[in-house]
């Protein structure tokens, strides 16, 4: 592998135990996160510096522990750690229930403000250079006007965000609350741009969180994540507004002839 790889090389006092030990810590700290596909044994082995039956041998230890999942004939997987958020009947039972909605976004305010606050003491290089890049794509998302790409871009940004906090809890908390943006379970973020017209007031505002970031401003990364939750969360509240007038003004206008 190149020397861009995340995996050392090991000693060889116990090899086997010492790849389980080195791909554990990886999945503790969020490097490793489920469903990311490991690299190939032979890739794998060559960057550990192990041989490829010690490798073999090391992964079925962790498939033993319900950590890695190996599928024959495409790889070797990071097995589901924090399940779904929420079942199936739930997700359909809270999609049903409107109200449900702004406990999620609650929720997420306090996550993502505390996530912010505590990245922005922690952030290291490699952080602060994904953050950078990440809000240059949705910049050029912005002036494509490209909507799948903004809403990708926006998702993998809180990601980020959250990652960079170094917080493991959070880290594998969030990836489970995220699951439900991706699905699409309360909105998208399409729905949002319709409320600022044109998107800019998210893209600034993501802005002004990493921005904060960037300068080690704890206080200012918080309160620029609340804010931009709070703006998600009028904009519902006036989406909601808006659509209640108009079904009321449907029914008069039916009955007005």
């Amino acid at each position: 592998m190149s020397d861009t790889s995340p995996f050392d090389p090991v000693g060889h006092e116990s090899i086997a135990d010492a790849v389980v030990e080195q791909i554990e810590s990886m999945i503790v700290d969020g490097i490793l996160k489920e469903g990311r596909k490991l690299p190939s044994e032979r890739e794998l082995a060559e960057a550990m510096g192990v041989s490829r039956p010690k490798l073999r041998e090391a992964l079925q230890t962790l498939e033993s522990r319900g950590l890695v999942t190996v599928r024959h004939g495409e790889g070797s997987f990071i097995a589901s750690l924090t399940g779904r958020a929420m079942s199936p009947a739930l997700l359909a039972l809270y999609a049903r229930h409107g109200r449900a909605f702004y406990d999620y976004l609650e929720y997420r305010r306090e996550q993502e403000g505390f996530a912010a606050r505590i990245a922005a003491l922690r952030a290291t290089s490699s952080d602060k250079e994904r953050l950078t890049e990440i809000i240059a794509e949705m910049q050029s998302a912005w002036e494509n006007d490209d909507l799948d790409a903004s809403q990708e871009a926006d998702l993998r940004l809180h990601v980020a965000v959250v990652d960079a906090s170094q917080n493991t809890t959070l880290i594998h908390m969030m990836a489970s609350v995220y699951d439900l943006t991706r699905q699409g379970v309360f909105y998208n973020r399409k729905f949002l741009r319709t409320m600022d017209g044109t998107g800019e007031r998210l893209l600034q505002q993501h802005k002004d969180i990493v921005d904060a970031i960037l300068d080690g401003d704890a206080d200012r990364a918080e309160q620029a994540a609340r804010v931009h939750m709070d703006f998600v969360e009028e904009s519902f509240r006036i989406g909601e507004d808006q659509k209640a007038r108009e079904e009321r003004a449907a029914k008069r206008r039916k009955l007005s002839g």
